[in-house]
């Protein structure tokens, strides 16, 4: 996709923090959009701070199917059909997976990868019916590669919607749109406030809120990178069709290091004929999904 202009997008989490600078640089483009967010008080401060007519608030819960698509409903009836999908809502919970409770998991797993998934559900079917091709954008992180302890169950929710994304993006490209899984570092955002929008009805929490431990976050994110700079380089990154966005150009060498160390436990040995002939022919359909994704 080379130009935006003309096209509706629609923004999950889009109230601040990545969200508000995707709308800032999709309107600049030309493009209409609907920030989507759970947070009124903060659609309305990110309204009037675009203070743009081609921009409109919607507030929504993600994890909610019914009011994923009575959001997505309004966004089309006021603003026209959506081609551009940012799966971006998420929210952290910076403990490890056995000091958790289930309300932690419905929590994280519902916004994070249940967020992602309908969008999915919700906008895709539209948008291959429409035939107009388009582009979904889903959220990662660099926590879909790099999992320690903490945060638990918020790199589980990034490994699946990095997987979700890739084999989405193989079986929307017969069908012109194209899907990238975006994969930021740190960036200057509320997400360490998590803790303000969770739901009464998912507050069994397996450990107690650390409130100086959340001080310390706020300041750790408050060095992140700007997000008209992550917004920058995804737009980048959708005019040239990667799957892969990396905003934060300093985990290279730490990719490096752990695929490295992926490589090297791997096994060598000689597998049964059988086994080699189907997996031949997998590498090989593989292959060719990759390339058409890619477009060669």
């Amino acid at each position: 996709m080379k130009d935006f202009a003309g096209r509706t997008a629609f923004i999950t989490g889009g109230a601040n923090g990545i969200g508000l600078g995707l709308a800032r640089a999709l309107l600049a483009e030309g493009v209409k959009v609907a920030i989507a967010d759970i947070r009124q008080n903060s659609i309305d401060d990110a309204l009037d701070v675009l203070d743009n007519q081609e921009a409109i608030g919607l507030r929504m819960d993600v994890s909610s199917r019914e009011e994923f698509a009575e959001a997505a409903d309004e966004a089309e009836r006021r603003l026209g059909p959506v081609s551009l999908v940012f799966n971006n809502a998420g929210i952290n919970l910076f403990q490890t997976i056995d000091e958790s409770s289930y309300d932690d998991w419905d929590w994280v797993l519902g916004v994070n990868l249940h967020g992602v998934i309908n969008g999915v559900q919700t906008f895709v079917p539209r948008m291959k019916e429409r035939g107009k091709g388009g582009h979904v954008v889903n959220t990662a992180s660099m926590a879909s590669f790099l999992a320690g302890p903490v945060p638990g169950i918020y790199n589980c929710s990034k490994f699946a919607v990095r997987g979700l994304s890739e084999s989405l993006r193989y079986s929307l490209a017969p069908h012109g749109i194209g899907v990238s899984a975006l994969c930021p570092g740190l960036v200057k955002s509320h997400i360490f406030a998590s803790d303000d929008i969770r739901p009464d009805k998912l507050g069994a929490r397996g450990k107690p809120v650390d409130k100086a431990f959340n001080v310390q976050l706020a300041k750790v994110h408050d060095s992140g990178m700007n997000p008209d700079e992550v917004a920058a380089k995804t737009l980048e990154g959708i005019r040239e069709d990667k799957f892969y966005i990396f905003p934060h150009p300093e985990f290279r060498d730490e990719l490096r290091e752990v695929f490295d160390e992926i490589i090297a436990d791997y096994p060598r040995g000689e597998a049964p004929v059988e086994r080699l002939a189907f997996e031949r022919g997998r590498r090989e359909n593989f292959r060719k999904a990759r390339a058409a994704a890619r477009g060669k």
